[in-house]
């Protein structure tokens, strides 16, 4: 598309989290005019405020102030004091997030972006209302990037007006530990939520209707990360669905489809999101969200409407802030025909962090055999690296899954310490289709978790060996 004259803006951006801050910012390094409506005080959407930065932030302090990372070294047990508060413990996401909105003002007036303050809605096809408390202000745009993000799933049976229950935002603001919480939904944040507070000695249990968590991963890892979540003493609940959540002699009851009743002090719901397109007016221009509120967009993130973009969470899985940020980047460059990003990868890594931490790239040994795919599979152990004995991590391990005839690296999976940031070394490999025989030639520092990926790699081609010697 080409700068229509007769809008006020080339590009208008309505939300200003991940996807609108990178597409807006893309929009106008290329020379496009750009405006961005924010209905918060703040920028940052809720990878700032509620859920990403706030959320490891609290599992930072969780580690730190329970003493976790030093058990296995030292032997050390910490006792937390009962007047303990979640927004106490997380007071550091205060400083993190202002730094982080303040980051945000900074690129858009670099890029000379701007900013409304207000909610915005169509009310035309090329027209945005924006209402705050300062009264009414219209914009005029070529295109709209939604942007807006999701929240979490509410169901209407469950009464969230108990102060006693919460969802995924809220959980960040409630008051005293409790001595007991359920989790309902085995999902990343089900599972990130319980680990966290497991950590800070509260009683877990994780309840999820599916048969296993966490089901994308490999099963090897997922078996991995539950043993270190039972050793943390979070209890499982799986393959059954809940019924009814009540309130029943001050505590909280979650009835499941079998009869069993579970009843603890507070309880977290943790199934799912919805898209915020409720307010935005789109019946005004024909466009409709489906059922849980998500647009769905072509491969160019164009609407049905091919003027108006959606990028980030708004737009449902994977709802990753990192992907959000390629999507609202794509979105933009395909728009305006920029010769620059024209596509976001189609593999991305996974990052999840529980406790331990887990993180993903590529093939699993399961999707593997789904395709047909002749692999083998290599894995060191933390317990065995010098760096993972330092730091008291024995839980973690580097897992390579290698194409058995071609030796290339297809998939790395990670858990333990430090797993989002080896995972990236993996990741590198398998874009440039490189075999395992480059950790084999790499020299890594010593002592590091990264060494892993070498011993992983020798343990990979020992399963070639063999296969050559007929001995699998």
């Amino acid at each position: 598309m080409s700068g229509g004259g007769s809008f006020e803006f080339d590009l208008i951006v309505l939300g200003a989290g991940p996807a609108g801050e990178k597409g807006a910012v893309q929009a106008a390094y290329f020379g496009k005019r750009v405006a961005v409506v924010e209905r918060e005080r703040e920028p940052g959407g809720a990878a700032v405020h509620t859920g990403t930065l706030p959320s490891k932030t609290l599992r930072e302090s969780a580690l730190y102030l329970s003493g976790y990372r030093a058990r296995e070294l030292y032997g050390v047990a910490v006792a937390l004091e009962a007047s303990a508060t979640v927004p106490l413990l997380s007071s550091r996401r205060r400083t993190i997030a202002a730094a982080e909105s303040a980051s945000f003002r900074r690129n858009f007036e670099r890029h000379g972006v701007t900013c409304f303050e207000g909610e915005g809605r169509f009310v035309g096809p090329h027209e945005i209302a924006v209402r705050s408390s300062a009264g009414e202000r219209r914009l005029t745009g070529e295109v709209v990037l939604v942007a807006t993000g999701s929240r979490p799933y509410r169901p209407v049976a469950i009464d969230f007006a108990d102060e006693a229950i919460h969802d995924s935002d809220e959980i960040l603001t409630l008051g005293a530990l409790p001595r007991s919480l359920a989790v309902l939904g085995g999902g990343v944040v089900g599972c990130e939520y319980a680990c966290m507070f497991a950590a800070l000695g509260v009683e877990v249990t994780l309840v999820d209707a599916r048969a296993e968590i966490l089901p994308f991963l490999d099963l090897e890892i997922v078996g991995r990360l539950k043993g270190a979540m039972e050793r943390l003493g979070i209890r499982f609940v799986q393959g059954i669905s809940w019924e009814s959540v009540l309130r029943r002699a001050g505590q909280i009851v979650a009835t499941l489809a079998d009869g069993r009743e579970l009843a603890s002090e507070q309880l977290l719901f943790a199934a799912g999101r919805v898209g915020r397109t409720e307010r935005l007016g789109l019946e005004t221009i024909g466009l409709a969200p489906d059922a849980r509120g998500f647009l769905p967009v072509d491969e160019r993130y164009r609407t049905a409407v091919p003027h108006v973009l959606a990028a980030g969470d708004v737009i449902g899985f994977p709802a990753l802030a990192s992907v959000s940020m390629e999507q609202g980047r794509v979105a933009v460059c395909r728009a305006f025909g920029f010769p620059y990003k024209q596509a976001v990868a189609e593999t991305m890594p996974y990052g999840i962090y529980t406790i331990p931490e887990v993180s993903a790239f590529g093939e699993t040994e399961e999707s593997c055999r789904r395709k047909g795919i002749d692999y083998v599979v290599g894995r060191a152990l933390y317990a065995d690296n010098p760096r993972g004995k330092i730091a008291g991590d024995l839980e973690g391990i580097t897992k390579l899954v290698v194409e058995a005839g071609s030796r290339r690296l297809l998939g790395v999976h990670v858990v333990g310490e430090r797993a989002s940031e080896l995972v990236h070394v993996g990741q590198a490999v398998v874009h440039l289709g490189g075999t395992v025989d480059v950790f084999i030639d790499m020299v890594f520092n010593y002592p590091t978790l990264a060494d892993s990926y070498k011993y992983a790699a020798y343990q990979c081609l020992a399963a070639l060996a063999r296969r050559e010697r007929g001995g699998e």
